[in-house]
């Protein structure tokens, strides 16, 4: 089966990009307050579920998922990048990253306590979604949580040519409702616990949307 051509474009945007970007990307003690509380919010349902490890699911240079270890959970990063695979494996040797995509994870099924897909899923036309939001739902245990943020809009279609430091990309980027991504969540059978809007200001130049949900025990 062919691989989409949106994944080979942020594939290759991403290796050309992985130093300034990991020089740019703000670090997960620069984030404003809010985000914070909300990772840490993350973090405590997450271990007290105790259901398993936690997948960095776009971790980039991997300061989510060396955070996610400092807050007590069993964490590790996949992306799409090898350029950000190993940057990620350089800065934090002790934790696991791979190369890897959201649309075909090769992990089990029911093993993950919770996923992160932080500021990862906005380059994915809409109509992909449905695709990776079931690799989520399949891979998280029965009880897991998932916590999933970004850029949020309306229906906006995003093509920069250029980005962190002025390298060339050619990815694309879909600014959807928040409103729509919990639809499609539930459709995928998760059980939106929670949501957060915030809007533009000191932590972000767009309105960001965060859900925090839950993959249904089985009856």
């Amino acid at each position: 089966m062919s691989e989409p051509s949106y994944l080979a474009a942020v594939r290759e945007s991403y290796d050309t990009v992985a130093g300034a970007y990991a020089e740019l990307v703000k670090k997960p003690a620069e984030l404003d307050p809010l985000s914070r509380a909300t990772l840490a919010a993350f973090a405590e349902v997450v271990r007290r579920s105790e259901r398993g490890p936690v997948a960095d699911l776009g971790c980039g240079p991997g300061y989510l998922t060396a955070h996610l270890a400092e807050l007590g959970l069993s964490a590790f990063g996949v992306d799409l990048s090898p350029k950000m695979v190993e940057l990620a494996r350089h800065a934090h040797p002790g934790l696991d990253f791979a190369v890897g995509s959201m649309t075909a994870l090769a992990l089990p099924d029911d093993g993950l306590g919770g996923i992160l897909a932080y500021y990862s899923t906005h380059h994915t036309p809409p109509d992909s979604l449905p695709v990776v939001y079931a690799e989520f739902h399949r891979t998280l245990a029965p009880g897991g949580h998932l916590m999933l943020a970004g850029h949020v809009g309306e229906h906006e279609h995003l093509r920069p040519t250029q980005a962190y430091g002025g390298h060339p990309v050619s990815y694309e980027s879909h600014l959807l409702p928040l409103e729509r991504i919990v639809e499609l969540l539930e459709r995928a059978g998760f059980v939106v616990t929670a949501r957060l809007v915030q809007p533009p200001g000191t932590g972000a130049k767009r309105t960001v949307g965060t859900c925090l949900a839950r993959k249904p025990e089985r009856a």
